[in-house]
């Protein structure tokens, strides 16, 4: 068989002219043939056969279906959205909201999504206990003081921590990172949370559940905390960010192992153009800029969220600590290593 390379002498050396085909003889041909194969994609415009341009494995899935809530903690996807950063990388994002965590674990077992949005204990747990095969993605959302509060109306008959006990406690979703923080808050003041009866309901039904006297308090995160107390005058009770739960990882994104296992490149997508948001979100100029569309967040609350912290890698010991958490506060049995989830 003939072998035509696209080579020429002043193309070897990095000519920016056209590649010619060029007749070799045989004592010629074996050394340019491997000298070809070096060089080849470093002459634009020269294909080994065809001339044609070398193509570049792109993503294996164009789309992906992300489940989210309306809160700040999501705020790098629609930073990484509103700058390009996942067209960059030929990715498309069709986001579906979820009530939390714990919901968007069914989607990704029956294949409604691609990845989810959710707190890290709900993963564990559904990991844990074999409700699903999980592959972590990305850090989310780090707490700090302050932004995960159990909050009630100034009228309320609850006023300290010690008033939650045998009270009615809305969270957004059950055994979930809200259960958890509030648990662990009480035990640390030596407070049984088991009293507690928890309800579960969608953030941004809180407040007006509050107003009705539904519950007597809530777990609120941002934007819905500032909202709250701008709105109705809502009262802090306990901040649950305390103790062992001090700079408590709070969610991130998941898949299920079998998306990762085929369609890695499409993972990896995703992940560097959130990496790329999630360290823009340190500015909280940046996060003020996209809460007011997504979470329809009046531009005057925006400026005074409490906001926590957008980490770029995940932090393993961290949720090794959040599954002896788990477990001290009896929301946990089984053992799962968050290592081994890791992509």
């Amino acid at each position: 068989m003939q072998l035509s390379l696209h080579l020429n002498a002043k193309a070897v050396v990095g000519s920016a002219r056209p590649c010619h085909s060029v007749r070799m003889t045989r004592p010629r041909r074996a050394f340019l043939g491997v000298l070809a194969a070096v060089l080849i994609t470093a002459v634009p415009g020269c294909g080994l056969l065809s001339g044609e341009e070398p193509v570049t494995p792109g993503v294996e899935q164009a789309k992906i279906r992300l489940g989210v809530l309306p809160i700040v903690d999501v705020a790098p996807v629609h930073l990484a959205i509103k700058k390009g950063y996942f067209r960059d990388e030929g990715v498309e994002i069709e986001l579906q909201t979820i009530q939390g965590g714990a919901a968007g674990i069914p989607g990704l077992v029956n294949g409604e999504l691609d990845v989810t949005f959710g707190n890290w204990v709900s993963f564990l747990s559904a990991q844990a206990k074999g409700a699903a095969d999980l592959k972590l993605v990305a850090d989310g959302y780090r707490a700090k003081p302050d932004m995960f509060l159990v909050v009630t109306t100034p009228d309320s008959a609850v006023k300290t921590p010690a008033d939650l006990v045998n009270k009615k406690v809305a969270v957004n979703t059950r055994a979930n990172v809200a259960e958890l923080a509030v648990r662990a808050a009480m035990k640390a003041k030596g407070l049984d949370a088991n009293t507690v009866q928890f309800a579960e309901m969608p953030f941004p039904d809180m407040q007006a559940a509050l107003q009705r006297k539904d519950v007597d308090a809530a777990l609120l995160v941002e934007p819905f905390i500032t909202r709250a107390m701008q709105q109705i005058g809502a009262v802090p009770v306990l901040d649950t960010i305390t103790g062992d739960a001090v700079d408590l990882p709070i969610g991130g994104y998941a898949t299920s192992t079998k998306f990762a296992q085929q369609r890695p490149k499409t993972i990896d997508a995703f992940r560097r153009a959130l990496v790329k948001a999630q360290r823009d979100a340190g500015d909280k100029a940046e996060v003020q800029s996209v809460v007011t569309g997504y979470a329809k967040v009046d531009p005057a609350i925006a400026q005074v969220l409490r906001l926590g912290l957008y980490p770029s890698t995940i932090d393993v010991e961290r949720l090794k600590g959040v599954v002896a958490l788990m477990k001290a506060n009896g929301m946990l049995t089984e053992d799962v290593d968050p290592g081994k989830m890791l992509l």
